[in-house]
C-alpha cells in the first residue's frame, strides 16, 4: 500500500502561482510514475503532468506546458507540481497518484488539494 498526501493548493489571483506537494509513504519501491490530475465541477477528472520515478521523464497535457512543470525527489518521496501563469480554468481539485510497475495502471491516490484561480 501506498499512501499520497496533497498540500499547497488554495487561491490565488490569475497570473499568480502555486505550488503542490505530493508526499508517499508505505512501499513506494514498487512506483512507476508520479502523476498530476485535477477534476473541477461536473467534470470528468483529467491527467494534468507526470514523471518517471526513473529517468525523470515527464509528460504534460497541451493545456498546461509551458506553465507548469513536474518534478520529484525521490529520497523523499514527494512529488511537486509548480503552476505559474495561471486561469480561472485552472480551477479544480488536484489529486497525486502514483502508477504501479506491477500493473502499469494509477494505483494510488491522494485524498485532493484545491486551486481556486479568481479572474
Amino acid at each position: 500500500q501506498v499512501q499520497l498526501v496533497e498540500s499547497g493548493g488554495g487561491l490565488v489571483q490569475a497570473g499568480g502561482s502555486l505550488r503542490l506537494s505530493c508526499a508517499a509513504s508505505g512501499r513506494t519501491v514498487g512506483t512507476y510514475s508520479w502523476g498530476w490530475f485535477r477534476q473541477a465541477p461536473g467534470k470528468e477528472r483529467e491527467f494534468v503532468a507526470s514523471i518517471t520515478r526513473g529517468g525523470g521523464i515527464t509528460n504534460y497535457a497541451d493545456s498546461v506546458k509551458g506553465r507548469f512543470t513536474i518534478s520529484r525527489d525521490n529520497a523523499k518521496n514527494t512529488v511537486y507540481l509548480q503552476m505559474n501563469s495561471l486561469k480561472p480554468e485552472d480551477t479544480a481539485v488536484y489529486y497525486c497518484g502514483v502508477k504501479s510497475l506491477a500493473t502499469m495502471r494509477y494505483d494510488y491516490w491522494g485524498q485532493g488539494t484545491q486551486v481556486t484561480v479568481s479572474s
